[in-house]
């Protein structure tokens, strides 16, 4: 699992220093207006409900996991919560300090991996915020648990994942072109179990992440054993569709859990 991180994290840099889309940091009106009270962030399309995330967050303890890029967590910070960023990479944590001292604001960052989160206290935080992002780890089983650990009593878990569907389908230019889908793998899938040796190799030298399709029983199921009440759930499109079954149904599930 080392090895897949540091690999995955590496791909992130890159992606960070070649500026994609989600490592791209809000500009400066976005951080005034959220400094005026009118802010939004999104874990997928569309923003986030009022009745997970209140827009009066003064004083809330948030931390911000896996989602470093300059976006949620100075929106959040400007909007006048105490927030803390995690992530592996550190080229998407330095997008968050830009926008930080850019515009005179505080929030902490740390580099670490989602599934261990030892630097923090427990019952530390009001919310986490963790936007589409454990698709880089084959095991969720202590993200979850760590959640749990980090946050207070009545403390909030708001987090996204793709519907476990878009993992079974073959990717093929030739299908697509025929408008048709293909299943052909079996979840949970792996890139490094699921592809041929061949494919994954070719991955590997593209430089593209080692990514893992959980199952939903891993998703929301293990939130659950890790003592969390599920106490909202939705689904939303892609903001960037790629697949064919994405004109047919929503592909990003959204999910509101807390600690009791």
């Amino acid at each position: 699992m080392r090895d897949i991180i540091k690999y995955n994290c590496a791909v992130w840099d890159n992606l960070a220093k070649s500026g994609s889309r989600w490592t791209l940091p809000v500009d400066t009106e976005v951080i005034k207006q959220a400094q005026a009270g009118t802010w939004s962030v999104h874990i997928t399309k569309k923003p986030l409900p009022s009745d997970w995330l209140p827009k009066d967050i003064q004083g809330k303890k948030i931390l911000c996991l896996a989602s470093a890029g300059g976006q949620q967590a100075p929106v959040l910070a400007a909007a006048g919560a105490d927030v803390t960023v995690v992530d592996i990479s550190l080229e998407q944590l330095a997008k968050d300090e830009f926008v930080a001292k850019r515009d005179g604001l505080m929030l902490r960052a740390i580099q670490a991996d989602m599934t261990d989160l030892n630097m923090l206290e427990d019952n530390t935080f009001d919310y986490i915020v963790s936007p589409i992002s454990n698709l880089y780890i084959p095991d969720l089983t202590r993200l979850w648990t760590e959640c749990y650990r980090v946050l207070v009593s009545g403390g909030i878990l708001l987090a996204s994942f793709y519907n476990p569907v878009l993992f079974i389908f073959e990717r093929s230019e030739l299908l697509e072109k025929q408008g048709l889908i293909k299943p052909n793998f079996i979840l949970p899938y792996s890139d490094i179990e699921s592809l041929s040796n061949e494919k994954y190799q070719q991955k590997l030298e593209q430089g593209e992440a080692i990514i893992f399709g959980h199952t939903l029983s891993q998703q929301i199921g293990l939130q659950m054993e890790a003592g969390f009440l599920l106490a909202g759930f939705y689904e939303d499109q892609h903001p960037t569709p790629r697949f064919i079954i994405e004109k047919h149904m929503d592909t990003l599930i959204a999910t509101k859990a807390i600690k009791p």
